[in-house]
């Protein structure tokens, strides 16, 4: 088991570290609730189930992982399985590779053996930049490097990348729409 500690502000939210992405979190939200809404895809956030140890006033102050979690998000679109992790990085040049876990990349390798769509949204926080990375670009360069993180250069290079926009926010799945080919093993 992991031990997770947490620093709760005055309305119940984290605010250590592990919180760094959760803007990026409620637009993929949002853009997920628009798909539903519309009838355009079935996508839904991952719950990591836990074990709460420690309360303080009817919040959370101590927990334990039950599991080690996959990815964040996972749902289908036109019958195809989808499967993705969102990711955030406040650097302005490269992104790290150790923020991806070991078990997000052989989930991912899982998921495209069985033919589903698999990709890494990434954000680059300071700069407002977000791309989808398709898994199997991802894990060429994991497999083929050995550098400890990934330029920005080659997201733009091989990546997608999202322009925010007021509905939906984050709309991935206009890049699946054109480039399903480009996702799939």
């Amino acid at each position: 088991m992991i031990k997770l500690s947490f620093e709760v502000d005055e309305n119940g939210r984290i605010i250590n570290n592990k919180n760094r992405g959760m803007s990026l979190e409620q637009e993929i939200n949002e853009t997920n609730e628009y798909y539903i809404e519309n009838n355009i895809a079935l996508v839904h956030k991952k719950a990591t189930p836990i074990t709460v140890v420690k309360c303080n006033d009817n919040k959370i102050t101590e927990a334990y992982f039950n599991e080690k979690s996959t990815t964040d998000y996972n749902g289908c679109y036109e019958g195809i399985y989808i499967d993705f992790e969102a990711k955030s990085t406040i650097k302005k040049a490269s992104f790290p590779l150790a923020n991806i876990l070991p078990n997000q990349i052989e989930q991912a390798r899982n998921v495209l053996k069985q033919k589903g769509v698999s990709f890494f949204l990434v954000e680059f926080s300071e700069l407002n930049r977000y791309f989808v990375l398709p898994s199997k670009i991802l894990l060429n360069y994991i497999d083929n490097t050995i550098t400890s993180s990934i330029p920005l250069k080659f997201f733009e290079e091989h990546g997608y990348e999202l322009i925010r926009q007021l509905n939906p926010p984050l709309d991935y799945i206009e890049i699946l729409k054109y480039h399903l080919s480009d996702f799939l093993e």
